[in-house]
């Protein structure tokens, strides 16, 4: 996935994953009530800080909070951008 928005120091642009359309069970989850994910995948990484190197790559899946980031739209997506520190674990 190509993204021309570069992250600046610390910052991470997620692509969140979709929100889930039905239960386990087979039930359809209106969009009302469909729960904020909290998992996606790194677009693009900033440089970091001096003295604090990046540790989350693009492609990474990550688990973040909640209420991390700022959610932005750019070319018909949506994103979020959010410090590496608001990102709690990588999935591998």
């Amino acid at each position: 996935m190509k993204c021309n928005i570069k992250p600046l120091a610390d910052r991470v642009l997620v692509k969140p994953a979709e929100a889930e359309h039905k239960t386990a069970g087979g039930i359809i989850i209106p969009d009302t009530a469909k729960e904020k994910p909290q998992k996606g995948t790194v677009i693009a990484v900033g440089a970091g800080k001096k003295d604090e190197p990046m540790t989350v790559k693009v492609n990474d899946t990550v688990l973040y909070g909640k209420y991390s980031g700022t959610e932005i739209q750019y070319d018909g997506e949506t994103y979020l951008i959010m410090k590496e520190s608001d990102i709690y674990a990588v999935i591998s």
